[in-house]
Formats: C-alpha cells, sequence, structure tokens
C-alpha cells in the first residue's frame, strides 16, 4: 500500500538533535512536538508535513528506501550509511550550517607516523611480520576506501560502537578513524590526526528520496518549501539592512558615488528614493533614503563610506530572511532530477 503522507526525520538523540530544532525554528520552520517522548511531530507551517525522530543512521537507510521522503543527517553518516548504494537518495543541501567536524585518522603521539606515506609505510613493515595495521573506527566503509586510496594495507579494520580513543592504549588498535571537532579528546589521550589524514569535512544536510520527488507532486512542492526557507535563513545569517538619507542631484549621482565604493554594492545595487520633506528649502539640494544590504564584517566600513558621501541618520536592522526568485538549490535539484529520468 502506497503511503499518502510525506515525512521528514530528524535526529532523535545526540549533538545534531537539539542542533535541528534550533536551525529549523530559526528557518520559521518551528516543530510543534508537545510531548518529548512522541516520535512523530508537525511543523504548522509546513502542515502536510510529518516530522519524525530516528537514529541518524537510520534515516539515510529510511530515505534510501523510500519510507522517509526527507532527511537531516550528518555527511559523515550518510558517506558511511549509504556508501555504494546512494543512488536512491538526492542531497538537497550539503552545508546547513550546524554539527561540523571531520573525519581524521590518529595515532598514538610516540608513533613516528605523521603522513598517510608514513603510514603505508608503517603497514608494509607490519604485513612483512605477519600482521596487520589495526584501524578502530565507526566508519569502516569510507575509511577502508580512504586507506586503500593511500596505499595503505595490510589493513584490519575494527568496527566498534563506543568510545575509540581508548583502543590504542588498549592494545585492541593500532590508530583510530574518529570525528573530530576540537582536538581536545585526542590531545587528552595522547593521540595527534595524521597531516594529511581527514577522510571527511561533515555537517548536517537535508536529503530526500528521488523516486518521491519525481513521482509525487506534493513532495516536490514540500523541498521547494524547505529549500525556500532554509536558503532565506542562511542568505540573511550575518547580513544588515542599512538604511540612511543621503543628499545629491539625482539618483543616478548618487548611485555612481555608491558603486564607486567597495562596500555600498549591497546584493544586485542601491535601491534609491526621493525624501518628501516636510520643508523644502530654496537651493538646498535634495534627499534621498537609500537601502542596502551589508555583511556583517563590511558594516562599519559601509557606514563610514555613506558618511563621506553625505549620508545622515544611518539606520542598521538584521536581516532575518533573504528570498531569491528561485533558490539555486532548487534549479540544482531539478537538473539532477531531470538527468536521472
Amino acid at each position: 500500500m502506497s503511503r499518502t503522507d510525506i515525512r521528514l526525520a530528524l535526529p532523535s538523540k545526540g549533538a545534531l538533535h537539539k542542533d535541528a530544532f534550533d536551525f529549523l525554528e530559526a528557518c520559521g520552520l518551528k516543530i510543534f512536538r508537545p510531548n518529548p517522548r512522541q516520535y512523530e511531530a508537525t511543523i504548522p507551517s509546513l502542515p502536510e508535513l510529518t516530522v519524525m525522530f530516528q537514529r541518524p543512521g537510520d534515516i539515510v537507510a529510511g530515505v534510501r528506501e523510500g519510507s522517509l521522503d526527507f532527511g537531516m543527517t550528518g555527511l559523515d553518516i550518510l558517506a558511511e550509511k549509504a556508501y555504494g548504494r546512494s543512488h536512491t537518495i538526492l542531497v538537497l543541501h550539503d552545508s546547513l550550517g550546524f554539527g561540523p567536524c571531520t573525519l581524521n585518522l590518529a595515532v598514538p603521539e610516540a608513533q613516528p607516523a605523521h603522513t598517510m606515506a608514513d603510514l603505508a609505510a608503517w603497514a608494509k613493515e607490519l604485513g612483512e611480520n605477519g600482521r596487520s595495521l589495526r584501524v578502530a573506527t565507526k566508519f569502516p566503509k569510507i575509511t577502508g576506501a580512504y586507506l586503500e586510496k593511500h596505499g595503505v594495507a595490510p589493513v584490519k579494520l575494527i568496527s566498534v560502537e563506543g568510545t575509540l580513543e581508548i583502543a590504542p592504549t588498549i592494545g585492541y588498535a593500532d590508530i583510530i578513524s574518529d570525528l573530530v571537532s576540537s582536538g581536545i579528546t585526542l590531545r587528552d589521550n595522547h593521540l595527534r590526526t595524521i597531516e594529511d589524514g581527514e577522510i571527511l569535512a561533515s555537517q548536517a544536510c537535508l536529503i530526500a528520496n528521488k523516486e518521491a520527488l519525481k513521482t509525487r507532486p506534493e513532495v516536490l512542492s514540500v523541498a521547494r518549501q524547505l529549500i525556500e526557507y532554509i536558503e532565506a535563513h542562511l542568505r540573511a545569517e550575518n547580513s544588515y539592512l542599512v538604511t540612511t538619507n543621503v543628499r545629491g542631484s539625482s539618483p543616478e549621482d548618487i548611485a555612481e558615488k555608491m558603486l564607486s565604493q567597495p562596500h555600498l554594492r549591497g546584493l544586485r545595487g542601491p535601491t534609491i528614493a526621493p525624501v518628501v520633506a516636510r520643508h523644502h528649502v530654496p537651493d538646498e539640494p535634495d534627499w534621498f533614503a537609500v537601502n542596502i544590504v551589508v555583511q556583517k564584517s563590511n558594516l562599519f566600513q559601509a557606514i563610514a563610506e555613506l558618511r563621506a558621501i553625505g549620508g545622515s541618520g544611518v539606520v542598521v536592522s538584521p536581516c532575518k530572511y533573504i528570498f531569491e526568485e528561485e533558490p539555486e538549490r532548487y534549479r540544482a535539484m531539478l537538473t539532477a532530477l531531470n538527468g536521472n529520468q
């Protein structure tokens, strides 16, 4: 029996769980979950969507098999759980901006190996003495592929569910392949990363089932709305709307002055409109209201440049959303779907 509901799965626990809630709320997609023990919830602004909570690895499997239409998980989990079986999954957004980490190879501090070439030489030496380089990891597929790519052999991959950092100390592994955020845990356990041993840079991503997007128009419609909200939020992040009044002879005159400055060009150019003064003073230049969007890192330079061309009464407001005519990632999704027909 075919489904008629539309499902989005979020991580049920772990670091991504709360971050996903907070991120969607910031995007204007606040989740309504009256009972935290329930594994279903809703998003009032997208009433056709049912939110479900699953383990990150199960989210990838559910989207791949079609029991879920959308899912948020980590790129690391996606790479491992969909390894060699990703043809039914489409990544709608690969940089949601939360849950950043890297998957790295790490060795004991006392071990002289510093590069992948060193690891390859060490593994070869162990092989000549009748044993393999033992690697403890929760990501055996992508770790094994990375080691093979760099000629590290023979290797024995040891799948571990618990803490990895203790494996070399206990003696059941020579090195580890683990997720690294700050690196503090590695240092506390006398481990260091291999210099060129970064297997994957990860963060949260949004994925979808290709078949659902192709065959169910309502799923495609929700995909567009999700992308719209997410992109509008991310585009507005660290952006400010700057409004000021500027003296000038015409909008073209002011535009020329603004466009000659490096930080006054806005998204596509400034918006300029005449100010209707309560009392017009003869021979006084006309006033024009100017609006531009400026990145936070350029804000104070932009204000200084506005003052230099005669700006007065500068007002700065944070941007919550910046909607495009059509999000680039939505166009990319349609291209990918058309290319797989």
